[in-house]
């Protein structure tokens, strides 16, 4: 195979970042879209050169010369959508979350089993630049035992209502949403310990917070004021067979001064931040260093993350090879986000 076929189910904002990388990939070709909304996906198809479009992604599935999809769609649809690819002999990108709840990441996981494809989830910030490098650094014992990691991402007036306030069709709120990447990406750069247990807290205490002036923010195409069904924050405390733990803060509001994203790792070589910029802690000759790694950004870069995101899976269709966010990957998240929502409900500590 020298050229992937690739059709993007969903033309919703996130299909963007596919859709831009995979035109910027010369061993991909756009072969259609789909969405419900068909002047939406009309419109995607005109800017990106697609060749066909669909309003119903079965049709588009029963296409013979599409090899594979990136699958853009709500959550509620992922885990569907992906079965009926990977069963019509698709390969399959799936955004995170890759599904909602662990059941369905377990009939995923049997699925890519029985049809010999690939899936690979969107967890775009293992691609990015900067948390490739630390990686790197991490996995030839830079950093020695990484024991311990904080990890927040704290929105404060970030409620995109719509389906995302939606607990039906989202699964969640900020931790499925934004909570997903900052505890794969710990998790990852910690060389994926088995996660044992949790305890955690979820509050809806604020809505959506509609009433407020002066500020802007991010709302999604069936945004809804009256409606919000999930968490407004979560905080959870992750601990990991190998005795390594995880503390978690997310939200969509909140009365914080100013939004922020925190991912720092310690071990007992050295320590790492990731967020809001990459510094590396280490001693030498008996004395603390900071170092600063020189890079063409110290923060996340989105654009090269998703670039890097689509060319792994193009590679992986082409050569056969495992993706870097596999099925099972997939399943250990379902298993940790789930328990955090289980906990919270509970009030205890919940074994996983």
């Amino acid at each position: 195979m020298n050229q992937v076929r690739v059709g993007v189910i969903g033309t919703g904002s996130i299909s963007a970042c596919h859709l831009d990388a995979y035109r910027q990939n010369i061993r991909t070709v756009i072969a259609a879209v789909c969405d419900l909304n068909e002047e939406r996906a009309r419109k995607t198809a005109d800017k990106y050169g697609a060749e066909r479009v669909y309003t119903d992604y079965r049709e588009l599935l029963a296409n013979s010369e599409i090899d594979a999809v990136s699958i853009c769609t709500w959550n509620d649809t992922h885990a569907e959508i992906a079965i009926a690819a990977l069963q019509a002999g698709k390969h399959v990108l799936v955004e995170k979350p890759m599904c909602r709840t662990v059941e369905e990441a377990l009939r995923l996981e049997e699925a890519v089993r029985k049809s010999g494809r690939l899936l690979q989830i969107g967890y775009v910030r293992r691609f990015d630049p900067n948390a490739r490098m630390l990686n790197e650094f991490a996995r030839k014992g830079e950093f020695g035992d990484l024991y311990y990691a904080k990890a927040t991402c704290v929105r404060r007036l970030g409620n995109p209502g719509g389906w995302f306030a939606d607990v039906e069709r989202s699964g969640g709120g900020p931790l499925i949403d934004i909570g997903v990447h900052i505890i794969d990406l710990s998790w990852y750069l910690m060389g994926k310990p088995k996660a044992v247990s949790v305890s955690a807290n979820t509050y809806r205490k604020l809505g959506n917070r509609a009433h407020i002036r002066n500020l802007s923010f991010y709302k999604a195409a069936d945004y809804d004021a009256s409606k919000n069904t999930v968490e407004d924050m979560a905080n959870a405390l992750i601990r990991f067979e190998n005795g390594a733990s995880l503390m978690v803060d997310v939200s969509f509001s909140l009365h914080a001064k100013q939004d922020e994203t925190v991912l720092k790792l310690y071990g007992d070589k050295g320590g790492l931040e990731v967020e809001p910029g990459v510094m590396i802690v280490t001693e030498k000759h008996d004395t603390i260093l900071n170092v600063l790694p020189q890079t063409d950004h110290p923060g996340f870069q989105g654009e090269a993350a998703f670039q890097g995101e689509i060319d792994h899976f193009i590679s992986c269709v082409i050569t056969g090879e495992q993706p870097l966010s596999p099925v099972s990957d997939g399943v250990e998240m379902m298993k940790i986000l789930c328990g955090i929502y289980e906990s919270a409900t509970k009030g205890e500590e919940v074994r996983l």
